[in-house]
């Protein structure tokens, strides 16, 4: 499958652990759903913190700097709104406190898409590249929010008291994943998704090099720029 599926969704959330983490996994699949009218949501659960081998930059300057390449990346793909948690990067835990952060804001929302992490990959195949530690536990944190806790009235009560009643998601889509079932042809909009990408400098380095690099690697894939996601409908 290489097209988003027909739809009559309105709304999206993207919910990953360090700004850059939307563009580089799915920054095409986003753009593509916002052209489509839908509205695009980013939660993002880390500051990135530590995003940084430079000893002399401070953890409050290296989160502003990340910020502000986030906004305007998100800006580039038509993004609407993006929510910082702001926890400190390398150190995201699935506990119940940031489980209720999630699911009051996936009930603020109300989104029929949830784009995430899948929290079962150490390692990609083939590269062997691993898999930030921050990729899975946010991975586990979206799934967990969404199901069951979104839309069941008995997981956090004290949100039914806020007036956020249950919401429930119709679809995951865990983005790279080494157990993919869904490809999305952003054929359309990769050099959009590039130019995004270039907004993120303090982790891409020199421009040109980073173009470079990127478009080297497509020309070894065969066929058009894919983005894949293993798909979850739920019941």
């Amino acid at each position: 499958m290489k097209k988003i599926p027909k739809n009559t969704w309105k709304r999206a959330m993207v919910i990953m652990a360090h700004p850059d983490d939307p563009e580089f996994f799915c920054g095409g699949t986003i753009a593509l759903l916002a052209q489509q009218g839908i509205t695009v949501t980013y939660l993002l659960l880390t500051n990135g913190n530590k995003g940084s081998n430079d000893p002399h930059l401070s953890d409050a300057a290296l989160c502003a700097i990340r910020r502000r390449e986030q906004e305007a990346a998100a800006r580039k793909l038509g993004v609407q709104e993006i929510i910082f948690l702001d926890h400190n990067d390398g150190e995201l835990e699935n506990s119940v406190e940031i489980r209720r952060e999630v699911v009051r804001i996936i009930r603020q929302v109300q989104p029929q898409l949830v784009i995430a992490n899948d929290p079962s990959v150490i390692f990609y195949v083939p590269s062997g590249y691993i898999n930030h530690a921050d990729h899975r536990v946010a991975g586990y944190i979206a799934i967990d929010a969404v199901f069951p806790a979104a839309g069941n009235p008995h997981f956090f009560p004290e949100l039914l008291r806020e007036g956020l009643e249950p919401h429930a998601v119709q679809e995951i889509w865990l983005a790279r994943s080494n157990q993919s079932d869904l490809e999305i042809d952003i054929s359309a909009v990769n050099e959009l998704r590039l130019q995004a990408l270039l907004e993120h400098r303090s982790q891409i380095g020199e421009p040109e090099e980073f173009l470079a690099r990127m478009r080297k690697r497509q020309e070894k894939e065969a066929g058009p720029p894919l983005e894949t996601f293993k798909r979850l409908v739920m019941r």
